[in-house]
């Protein structure tokens, strides 16, 4: 049975949340945009989707109020910030389970982006550094993680 990767990223293309599941229907685009509205405890102003009809239902019921955009072009940040997370499913060989994929992905789209840093807005010295820096961060936490 295949199943179905829903993603929420805000404007910076951080994500904010990742669902698994079945069907993408307009029950299933419902009750994902409900779990993100209810997680982030506000309504977004502007929600962007690619053009699946099931979004179009989602947004009649959950957030009729929200200006909705969809647009060939205008998903990108979300396709883009969703490449990782394919490469990573390609070097595991797939996930064993739905539960797996999901704890993996909720860990997976938090971490990631703290090695990906805006690479077009900086030098390639400034970015070297950067990453040095997060790097050296990253060990701290997890040898503090790991002597506790």
């Amino acid at each position: 049975m295949r199943k179905y990767l829903w993603r929420a990223v805000d404007q910076h293309g951080n994500v904010l949340d990742i669902l698994i599941q079945s069907k993408r229907d307009g029950r299933a685009a419902t009750r994902f945009f409900r779990k993100i509205v209810k997680q982030q405890g506000r309504r977004p102003r502007v929600l962007v989707t690619d053009k699946l009809a099931s979004y179009r239902v989602a947004h009649r019921t959950a957030m009729s109020t929200v200006e909705h955009r969809h647009n060939k072009y205008l998903n990108n940040r979300c396709e883009n910030s969703h490449q990782p997370t394919r490469q990573r499913e390609h070097a595991m060989k797939g996930f064993r389970s739905v539960g797996s994929a999901q704890r993996f992905l909720a860990s997976f789209s938090r971490i990631s982006p703290h090695f990906r840093p805006p690479r077009h807005r900086m030098t390639a010295t400034d970015y070297r550094t950067e990453l040095a820096t997060r790097f050296r961060v990253w060990d701290q936490v997890t040898e503090q993680t790991l002597a506790a």
